[in-house]
């Protein structure tokens, strides 16, 4: 399995704490939030998009909502697999942060 971008990552790990809530407006307040940086919905839809074709996410419509004028929401879901690509970056993360505890040292320093 190729690796996740950080935006595929930060995205997809989104999704899965979202779960049934997960949809494009809960998904970026949720990045918003936990970033402290500003996601615009190019940004959001592009990674959803790449990890539905690499079947990590999948995504349904709801039933017309008549607060947003009649339309449907897309709400995703994470699969097996993108919860396994989940699991694999949090051990790639944790592996290459190991043995780095000096870097707030060195900001100190800095």
């Amino acid at each position: 399995m190729r690796l996740l971008s950080r935006s595929e990552e930060l995205v997809l790990l989104a999704v899965w704490k979202l779960k049934d809530e997960a949809y494009c407006i809960p998904i970026q307040a949720h990045l918003n939030k936990m970033t402290g940086k500003k996601w615009s919905f190019g940004s959001i839809f592009d990674p959803l998009d790449r990890l539905e074709k690499k079947r990590l996410l999948t995504s349904c419509l709801t039933e017309p909502v008549k607060a947003r004028g009649g339309r449907s929401k897309r709400v995703y879901g994470i699969t097996r697999e993108g919860i396994k690509a989940l699991a694999e970056m949090a051990r790639i993360q944790e592996a290459m942060w190991a043995d780095a505890p000096a870097l707030e040292a060195e900001l100190k320093e800095a």
